[in-house]
């Protein structure tokens, strides 16, 4: 791995209310080092990110979510904290299609169900801000089920 991919401990804000997810993902994130606030629901993860004055590097985010989705809550935290990354998952193609008009304020949506080696490879993308591989959906399912 180059010197431009090794990162520091991040801070990383998830939002997802399925626990068997938010497991998995804190602690593949926890194993990788970094430091994570855990949110059941998109509202519970604005006011964490208000109280804590949008001091994270990174916000990770379900995007179907009962209180306030992950659309909304990536408009609320782009518009207040905008230097604050935000990375998406779905496992639904239509929330994914309502996520691709807010390219300006996120920076990926990653499809779920997803390895443990696509969350890491993306999470440490977006902490870099690398350029993100634009894959069409139909060559993403090509790649997840071939």
């Amino acid at each position: 791995m180059s010197d431009e991919w090794s990162l520091s401990v991040a801070r990383i804000l998830i939002a997802e209310d399925d626990d068997n997810v938010r497991r998995f993902v804190s602690a593949a994130l926890i194993m990788s080092g970094h430091e994570i606030e855990e949110a059941e629901d998109g509202g519970l993860a604005a006011e964490i990110m208000i109280e804590q004055e949008g001091n994270f590097d990174l916000l990770l985010s379900d995007i179907k979510m009962p209180v306030m989705d992950g659309i909304a809550l990536a408009l609320e935290v782009g518009a207040k904290f905008p230097d604050v990354p935000i990375l998406l998952m779905t496992g639904f193609a239509d929330q994914r299609e309502r996520a691709s008009g807010l390219d300006a304020l996120i920076y990926d949506v990653i499809a779920k169900p997803f390895s443990l080696a696509d969350l890491l490879a993306k999470v440490d993308a977006a902490l870099v801000g690398a350029p993100i591989e634009i894959l069409s959906l139909s060559r993403q399912e090509i790649n997840r089920t071939g």
